[in-house]
């Protein structure tokens, strides 16, 4: 039963604060895979309440260095859009992505957590084909603040019990990704 004093966050948030180091990492890198990030937050516990590690968690991925962002990236996937998005938009999508990765050397990285689903598929495409015009060193800001935002709402996912944005850990760099073509 849950009461005023203890809302549904404090349980998950209570676990991550006196979790063993190693188990509060697995959590921390599966909102965003930088141990750097993870072990700064760790090492901060605990928080009193979710907006104190979310704010923690903003502080430490604006602090990321250029190696811990590469980290990052390297585990992150490509964005979700709604069932059958793919389907429909297969050669633009397809075309789009790999032009980027191909420019930048890493997958596209975008946190579409407020927009409808009808409309992700354009935004995502046109960010895409607006953020392939950047140089490199603009791309890189531009996508570091598109991590922060997905761990930010990864981190609000998984200590509010919704589900669905958090990425689980694989070897797979496209986990169930609904953006990604079937094979040939």
């Amino acid at each position: 039963m849950q009461t005023r004093a203890t809302p549904a966050t404090a349980i998950p948030l209570e676990r991550f604060n006196t979790a063993p180091a190693d188990e509060a990492a697995q959590t921390l890198l599966v909102c965003l895979h930088s141990h750097a990030w993870a072990h700064r937050l760790i090492a901060h516990r605990p928080y009193p309440d979710l907006p104190a590690l979310l704010a923690a968690a903003d502080e430490a991925a604006y602090d990321l260095s250029p190696d811990d962002l590469t980290e990052a990236l390297a585990a992150e996937t490509l964005p979700a859009l709604p069932e059958g998005t793919y389907a429909a938009a297969h050669t633009a999508l397809n075309a789009a992505h790999a032009a980027y990765e191909s420019r930048f050397g890493h997958v596209f990285v975008i946190c579409p957590a407020d927009l409808p689903p009808d409309e992700a598929l354009d935004h995502v495409l046109t960010a895409i084909r607006s953020r392939l015009a950047n140089d490199p060193d603009e791309e890189r800001l531009v996508t570091a603040e598109e991590l922060r935002r997905l761990a930010k709402t990864r981190l609000s996912n998984a200590f509010s019990g919704a589900r669905g944005t958090a990425r689980p850990a694989t070897d797979d760099p496209h986990p169930a990704n609904p953006t990604k073509p079937p094979p040939p």
